[in-house]
């Protein structure tokens, strides 16, 4: 039985309906709260409804748990989130009671950049993470890696939210120019599948990036032209941007950009261009070819694909019928 931590970010999904393609059994840990979880439809999943904080709860949500894969973080909650509680300490949780209950390993996703030193909370809270997953006594595979993109994640789809509703211009962090190394979302799982298949990767470290460097400034001129909507970059010193987002963030908790989000471009986010080519056989995607999904279809334009799609399923039912 694999527990996922996490379950219901776009990561958690994927993972799910990959893991689940394959017939493995699963549970997910899913944190209390009143909304409906939004677990992948149509996939048979056990559910653990479980608070991190509660190492009791845990012992009962790991039985017949022989694998973890711990994906869950308060990043994405901002300001609402507290990545001491949820990151760190739920960690330290998790991986004590995963050794009361004979769990044999966990993989852990954590960034490039993590370290219990770093000045940053995201790249703080993985750090320290990270030590109690090395200091525990279960055996471990850490995968660190750059920004992960893909359809509903928190990166991209945001980004271009904003641009679409942003007038004429568009704020972006000025000064140093660091950058990342943006993985596709199905090569990461990928990865995961692999490294659960292979006991090489036990008590081992990986960092995962794709096959492309960018600045933030690259990314953003990346999507607005995948969406076909120009602005006017403006440079805003990143400390009054990152005052200015915690303001809105406090104004308009819905506000789709945290204020951790300017720390994933606070320092160079890359590694070996090939990585996952000589670590996992694959052969990362490139950003450019992967944004589809951030194109803005009208009605009509959705409309047409429904009937398209309605009309090629009915030809191929009376082609199937007439060579019966």
């Amino acid at each position: 039985m694999i527990l996922i931590t996490g379950a219901t970010g776009f990561i958690g999904r994927t993972l799910i309906r990959q893991l689940s393609s394959i017939g493995l059994p699963l549970r997910a840990l899913i944190r209390p709260s009143s909304q409906t979880p939004r677990l992948p439809k149509g996939v048979s999943v056990e559910v653990a409804v479980v608070s991190l904080a509660d190492v009791r709860g845990l012992r009962a949500a790991l039985r017949d748990v022989d694998t973890i894969i711990h994906l869950a973080s308060a990043e994405n909650q901002g300001s609402r989130g507290n990545l001491l509680t949820a990151d760190v300490q739920g960690t330290e949780n998790l991986i004590e009671a995963a050794a009361d209950a004979g769990v044999e390993r966990i993989v852990y996703l954590s960034h490039i950049g993590a370290a219990s030193s770093s000045g940053y909370p995201a790249f703080k809270a993985k750090g320290l993470a990270e030590e109690h997953i090395r200091n525990g006594k279960v055996p471990y595979t850490i995968l660190r890696t750059s920004l992960v993109y893909g359809p509903e994640d928190h990166f991209t789809n945001n980004l271009s939210r904003l641009i679409r509703s942003s007038i004429g211009m568009f704020p972006i962090p000025s000064g140093k120019r660091t950058v990342v190394q943006p993985v596709w979302v199905e090569d990461l799982v990928t990865c995961i599948l692999w490294s659960l298949q292979n006991d090489n990767t036990l008590n081992k470290v990986y960092e995962l990036g794709g096959s492309e460097f960018f600045t933030v400034q690259q990314i953003i001129e990346t999507i607005m032209e995948v969406t076909h909507r120009r602005r006017l970059l403006i440079p805003l010193n990143p400390i009054f941007l990152r005052a200015l987002i915690v303001f809105v963030e406090g104004v308009s908790p819905k506000f789709p950009i945290s204020s951790f989000w300017l720390d994933y471009f606070a320092v160079n986010r890359t590694c070996a261009v090939d990585s996952m080519p000589r670590i996992f056989g694959l052969m990362p995607a490139r950003f450019t070819y992967r944004l589809g999904y951030l194109v803005h279809k009208t009605l009509l334009q959705r409309a047409w694909e429904g009937v398209s799609t309605t009309t090629t399923r009915l030809i191929d039912s009376v082609r199937s019928s007439l060579t019966r």
